[in-house]
């Protein structure tokens, strides 16, 4: 698919007016090289908080955010951080910061509570005040901090093609079926990755998630914190997973949802992603035909399955109108059903769209495949694309090529009839790119540190729930807490399920970890 680096492992995705808004894995870290200890007068500067503007492009524009239910403002700040860590006294960059104050007595503050939504990619900026609410009882105690990545919206961004260009980008076929195909997906691969390089060729070798988790300890140091107390969702749990690896000693309370693999390779990621997504699906059909109500989509499971595969092969053949004046392609509705899974609360967009498109009309069906490749309403596209390939590339050290991945078709296909061609093609997504990765999977091993709470998921499809336990044996022994949600969608907090809430308030708020193994349902 165009979409680069796999689905985007992000946190659930914001419905407006229509349908918007929207990987796994990092490269090894070394622990040998410079912390933010070393960053000398930056862990001094005193940060100038202020009213928030309104969202950057880069951050996906709109308008500034507005105050919490309770009067509370949101602030905005910048923080500098060395451009290179190896170099910590070098250049810097800005890393747009967020915050709102905590809402409780100053006796019972705990501290800064740093979020991270996932992607990577995803502007934290611009994602906190969106699910602000959700947040509120953990503001009793904290003030709530989000920020951008470096390489992500006001965060020295990386660049690559215009919004034109990635309209036609996006247009492409993915899921290649012959010699030509193969080629042009290959060729329009590569002169995205060439206009990264021609655009961002300073900030791109320094967007690793070892760099990001550097920028955490500097954060964690001005905003005056002893430990990071942090909440990693999707993504954000590899980020944290790699910070608490290089400073063990400055974990504080922790909780890691949709939790990332940190075990699989990219080609591993992909395949257990097409496996999650097929999960999904199955889910989906399974309920819709389970419905009071006749199902609209098909009489069986099965049957709604058949029906979606029907519809993809026909589109692949001949598309149908979308969003004037672009067709829905067999990609972006495939990447649109994908987006409908990342929540059960997007199923009934699901429905409304395949319905709509078994009629000849692609609009919401394309709506959702806008929202995952970070495309607003007035055509206008956020940085998120640009970012997710530049730090999975930063991160991941293989380099798969056509030949690589036709020979491992057959075991996408089985793992997704769906998605599988669609996950397996976008390991391409490397190919011809300007800076070296760092490894096969990132180093999350954390020996001394703090109890992290984990909460995976069973029917999660961009982090499938073994990610979980496989975070847990990786931090190593004491230190992980596995808790699982048997639910549906992308994450288990922002479910609003009660036992997963009080399981992570007793923790972040009152210090109490809960019984490895707990099961909530």
């Amino acid at each position: 698919m165009p979409n680069p680096s796999r689905l985007r492992a992000a946190a659930l995705p914001v419905v407006t007016s229509a349908v918007l808004s929207g990987a796994l894995l990092a490269g090894c870290s070394d622990a040998s090289r410079s912390g933010s200890e070393d960053s000398g007068d930056l862990a001094a500067q005193n940060l100038d908080w202020m009213d928030c503007p309104a969202p950057s492009e880069a951050e996906g524009a709109g308008s500034a955010p507005s105050p919490l239910p309770d009067g509370g403002e949101w602030q905005c700040a910048t923080m500098k951080a060395p451009l290179d860590w190896d170099d910590p006294q070098g250049d810097t960059i800005g890393l747009a910061l967020i915050r709102a104050e905590a809402s409780g007595p100053a006796d019972r503050r705990i501290g800064s509570l740093v979020l991270n939504f996932g992607g990577p990619g995803g502007s934290g900026v611009t994602t906190l005040p969106a699910f602000g609410q959700d947040y509120a009882e953990l503001r009793t105690r904290y003030d709530l901090v989000s920020f951008d990545p470096r390489g992500v919206g006001r965060s020295a961004p990386v660049e690559c093609l215009d919004d034109k260009q990635l309209d036609a980008y996006f247009q492409q076929d993915a899921t290649p079926d012959d010699a030509a195909e193969r080629r042009e997906l290959l060729e329009k691969t590569e002169d995205f990755n060439a206009a990264c390089e021609k655009h961002s060729k300073r900030v791109l070798p320094h967007v690793a998630t070892t760099d990001a988790a550097r920028d955490m300890d500097l954060m964690r140091r001005v905003l005056g914190d002893d430990e990071l107390h942090y909440f990693g969702i999707s993504y954000g749990t590899e980020l944290g997973g790699v910070y608490a690896h290089l400073f063990p000693e400055h974990v504080g309370r922790a909780v890691f949802d949709a939790v990332v693999d940190p075990t699989q390779t990219p080609e591993q990621g992909s395949l257990g992603q097409a496996e999650g997504f097929q999960l999904a699906l199955d889910n989906f059909a399974d309920d819709c035909a389970s419905e009071v109500e006749e199902c609209p989509l098909g009489d069986s499971a099965q049957g709604v399955k058949d029906r979606i595969a029907r519809l993809l092969k026909d589109l692949d053949r001949k598309p149908i109108p979308g969003v004037f004046p672009r067709e829905l392609t067999q990609t972006a509705a495939t990447g649109g059903i994908a987006q409908a899974l990342y929540s059960k609360d997007f199923w009934e967009y699901l429905t409304e769209g395949l319905v709509q498109a078994y009629d000849g009309d692609g609009g919401v069906l394309m709506a959702l495949s806008d929202s995952l490749n970070g495309r607003n309403e007035n055509g206008r596209y956020s940085n998120i694309t640009a970012a997710n390939v530049a730090v999975n590339c930063a991160d991941d050290k293989p380099r798969y090529d056509a030949a690589y991945v036709e020979d491992k078709l057959p075991e996408f296909r089985k793992a997704s009839p769906v998605f599988g061609d669609y996950l397996a093609w976008s390991m391409l997504s490397c190919t011809g790119w300007p800076v070296p990765g760092a490894g096969d999977h990132p180093d999350v091993s954390s020996p001394g540190a703090a109890p992290i709470l984990v909460i995976g998921n069973t029917g999660d499809p961009a982090t499938p729930y073994e990610g979980a336990g496989k975070m847990v044996e990786a931090l190593g022994k004491g230190v992980g807490v596995e808790l699982t949600y048997k639910g549906q969608g992308h994450g288990a907090y922002n479910s609003r399920n009660k036992c997963v809430q009080d399981a992570v308030h007793g923790y972040l708020l009152d210090g109490r970890v809960p019984a490895a193994g707990t099961v909530c349902s």
